[in-house]
């Protein structure tokens, strides 16, 4: 009965974490799934984002045993512009990490 509690619990976090908006669970399957998050190219890319750990923290979550990323990188079609009134134009992209659990 506890690993189910566990288990629920564990869909809401994740559930929670992929409608935070900066990183999300796009994918989710028996196996791994595809997780995004946001970065800028101008505030040092996908590397430095302060997404990225939330990104990772969705991965741990889906796969408590541990995960491997099969493939990563920029997703199309899903950015955004974004502009102030007198300052240059600041384009956020999306970073993607497309990952299988380990059993």
């Amino acid at each position: 009965m506890t690993a189910i509690v566990w288990l629920g619990l564990s869909v809401v976090v994740i559930g929670l974490l992929g409608c935070a908006g900066g990183a999300q669970l796009v994918r989710d399957d028996d196996e791994g799934g595809v997780v995004t998050y946001l970065y800028k190219n101008e505030r040092g890319g996908p590397a430095v984002s302060r997404y990225r750990n939330e990104a990772i923290e969705i991965m741990k979550l889906k796969c408590p045993q541990g995960y491997t990323i099969v493939k990563e990188g920029e997703t199309h079609g899903l950015s955004g512009v974004s502009s102030v009134e007198g300052a240059e134009d600041s384009v956020t992209r999306r970073w993607a990490f497309q990952f299988r659990c380990k059993t």
